[in-house]
């Protein structure tokens, strides 16, 4: 088997995607480009209200990730294993709790997406940010956790698609380059919304302090993906095969 055996569109021969299909797409990275954009909005007006404004907008911004799956109506079978591999992510996010930022969680989702796709991974990062939170407390850092592990794997899932995973190697530079923009989406939603006075100075300040976990994050992504990469995707492939699961995005075009 080689690597590319692992992407879930590397055996489809047929590309063609129905209207609804491509309109969902359109939504998805229309609300993942508006995070930055407010962001960016409020920083440069600042604005009081920022913390609370930033907060609807990740939270709004999972919104259609979420819709466009309960409209595919999945089956039963067919959500068992994003169920699975968030509750695996959560599980490595509590055993693993006393060394600060070295989480498996990233590893998790990617793995997720490569095998079931760009949907499942959005909804497996979401999921665990949810989950692993009723251990540590929900609060106002949940739905930007929720969006920042999401579209790791909505990105992880989309990149393979594409066939940008053609090695091991470069599902191991995403991995690391995602635990930094995982840390620079919290990082900035800190910033902006409490660090009074807001200035360059503070703001690179304070990405500076981040630097070290969010650092941390990525080592520890490529660390738990070196020896689950392969198996793990290995054995989802087989699942899916054996049981005709189909990945979230594989629903979603066939309703």
């Amino acid at each position: 088997m080689t690597w590319m055996n692992f992407s879930p569109e590397s055996a489809k021969d047929n590309p063609m995607k129905d209207k609804r299909q491509v309109v969902a797409r359109i939504v998805e990275w229309a609300v993942i480009a508006l995070v930055p954009c407010v962001l960016l909005l409020c920083a440069l007006f600042e604005v009081e209200q920022a913390a609370i404004l930033t907060m609807f907008t990740a939270i709004f911004a999972s919104i259609p990730f979420f819709l466009h799956f309960e409209r595919a109506r999945p089956k039963p079978r067919d959500i068992m294993p994003i169920v699975v591999m968030a509750a695996l992510a959560t599980t490595g996010q509590i055993l693993f709790a006393p060394i600060p930022s070295f989480k498996p969680i990233g590893a998790i989702v990617i793995v997720t997406a490569i095998a079931f796709g760009r949907q499942s991974g959005y909804m497996t990062g979401a999921m665990t940010a949810v989950a692993s939170n009723m251990f540590f407390g929900q609060g106002a850092w949940t739905p930007w956790q929720m969006f920042g592990w999401g579209l790791i794997g909505y990105l992880a899932g989309a990149l393979s698609e594409h066939g940008f995973f053609g090695s091991r190697w470069t599902v191991y530079v995403y991995g690391f380059l995602s635990g930094l923009l995982y840390g620079v989406i919290l990082d900035s939603w800190h910033i902006i919304g409490f660090v009074q006075p807001l200035t360059w100075q503070n703001a690179l300040a304070a990405y500076g302090a981040g630097l070290p976990m969010n650092l941390t994050l990525s080592v520890a992504t490529v660390l738990f993906l070196a020896p689950i990469l392969g198996p793990w995707t290995k054995k989802l492939e087989r699942i899916k095969r054996k049981f005709g699961l189909s990945g979230s995005d594989e629903i979603i075009q066939t309703h």
